[in-house]
């Protein structure tokens, strides 16, 4: 599966790891995971002004220091598909047509003559022997790149799986538009205060809009840190959903919890500190 593929992916989701542990404590590293659902929460992290979300800060960053990832998202395919798909309605769906071809066969048996069910078994007995094949194959393909992240394939359907890359994706995309904006807008407003009317005093440069507020940004993240530091234990998966819901609320101290941590984020690291 391209999600599973994706080095580009497994890098920008290593970022995302590097925000939290940021985030968490002074100590890089602190987590070696965390779950696919901590991806919905970038986007409730949001600078004073509510401007600006943390997922926009993620994005500047990328465009800046790691730009070979900024295209990421065109590596993934059929996401939205795959988050339509319930495969258990297609396994359900194939187990039904091989009952049905076995009591086909039952039935020749007791009717060996019988040209319609001759003809029937022969066309159509290596057809559902493919599906099989290739409903086995699906499943176990499932299964992997759902292990691949740190899940469930028993508890995590293909459609809540999926969804959460597609919603990820979906305003990553929005978040680099609105960026771009932002960046023209600053660009447009600093043209203009570089051009003052004739027997006018130059204006002073105001700071551009966007990096002012990636600055409201660090500045909430850094005074809520110090305000309330965060504990992890080495061995915790460190969901950013709590990080980011302790920052706004109340004080936590994560205990052992012994969850499978996801391989992918384990495997390897960018090797290079997240300026912040």
């Amino acid at each position: 599966m391209s999600i599973k593929s994706s080095d580009k992916l497994r890098q920008i989701l290593e970022i995302v790891l590097a925000f939290g542990n940021y985030m968490n404590s002074s100590k890089r590293g602190a987590a070696y995971g965390f779950r696919l659902q901590s991806l919905d929460a970038l986007l409730e992290m949001k600078s004073t002004d509510r401007k600006q979300t943390l997922l926009h800060y993620l994005v500047k960053v990328i465009a800046e220091k790691y730009p070979q990832l900024t295209g990421f998202h065109s590596d993934l395919h059929f996401l939205d598909k795959a988050s339509s798909v319930s495969l258990d309605s297609i396994l359900g769906d194939v187990r039904s047509l091989q009952r049905g071809l076995e009591l086909t066969q039952r039935e020749f048996v007791r009717q060996d003559d019988c040209v319609v069910l001759k003809e029937f078994l022969r066309t159509n007995s290596p057809t559902m022997d493919k599906l099989l094949a290739d409903s086995k194959t699906a499943q176990e393909a499932y299964e992997s790149v759902v292990e691949y992240f740190g899940e469930n394939p028993k508890t995590t359907s293909p459609s809540m799986f999926f969804s959460l890359f597609s919603r990820f994706v979906k305003a990553y995309k929005k978040a680099e538009q609105e960026v771009e904006q932002w960046k023209k807008e600053a660009a447009a407003q600093e043209a203009g205060a570089e051009t003052p009317g004739r027997g006018e005093a130059p204006a002073p440069k105001s700071p551009p809009k966007v990096r002012r507020q990636q600055m409201d940004l660090i500045s909430e993240l850094k005074r809520k840190q110090q305000k309330e530091p965060l504990i992890y234990e080495s061995d915790r998966d460190g969901a950013i959903e709590d990080i980011i819901t302790v920052l706004k609320t109340v004080p936590f101290t994560a205990a052992r919890t012994g969850k499978r941590t996801s391989r992918l984020l384990c495997e390897a690291s960018l090797g290079e500190e997240i300026p912040l």
